[in-house]
């Protein structure tokens, strides 16, 4: 008996960043870029990915008479990756596809973590029993000064007539911790995490972006 094939795993790419600095533009632009490499790719994001993830995303995004306990939004947070998970990103990296997800995990120990206050010892404990061994292979944070980034975000909202979510209406000094949890995880982890400088042109922005997916994708084959 011939021994089993296994398909080589996918790939999966992440991008990060606080509001505003352009992520689901880009978001688009990675998954053409590889596309246009021949890789199948999965496009998702967090939180949602998934129908169940999506409700509980509405859950965490909500407008509400009764705070949510941060507590609460943690467990959420990592209740809809649970979902995404196995619903999602684990299927299609299993059977050789590549995954490109707007936020993952970095967004959590930048959100609850940095903007809440939530000590990363509990997160990174969440994190080993949801996700055991997956991580992403490549996160490309997208950063900006945060005056900046709140003027994107104000322009898009009246552009396309949005009401402000649960997170977009927090405080500049939430912001402001969001930011610094970002770039203190990707200097702790240069390898997986590049940063790319969101502040100028689009074509400026994707030309650092395509500069890093042709050294992975080089590093990779």
């Amino acid at each position: 008996m011939s021994p089993q094939v296994t398909p080589t795993r996918g790939r999966f790419i992440t991008l990060e960043g606080g509001e505003g600095v352009g992520k689901s533009t880009n978001l688009g632009f990675v998954v053409d870029f590889l596309r246009g490499q021949g890789i199948e790719v999965v496009e998702t994001r967090e939180p949602g990915g998934t129908p169940r993830a999506e409700a509980m995303r509405q859950l965490l995004l909500a407008h509400g008479d009764e705070p949510l306990d941060s507590d609460a939004e943690l467990l959420l947070v990592f209740a809809a990756r649970a979902q995404h998970l196995a619903g999602k990103i684990r299927p299609a990296l299993e059977r050789g596809a590549w995954v490109v997800s707007d936020r993952f995990t970095d967004a959590t120990f930048a959100y609850q973590g940095g903007g809440r206050g939530i000590d990363a010892e509990r997160i990174a404990l969440l994190e080993q029993f949801v996700q055991r061994e997956l991580a992403p292979d490549l996160t490309l944070l997208l950063d900006m000064p945060l005056e900046a980034a709140e003027q994107r975000l104000a322009g898009r909202l009246d552009r396309r007539g949005e009401v402000r979510d649960r997170f977009e209406q927090e405080q500049r000094d939430f912001f402001e911790r969001v930011r610094d949890a970002y770039l203190a995880r990707a200097a702790a982890d240069p390898q997986r995490m590049s940063v790319i400088d969101a502040s100028g042109s689009l074509d400026e922005v994707q030309a650092q972006i395509a500069q890093q997916l042709r050294n992975r994708t080089a590093a990779w084959s």
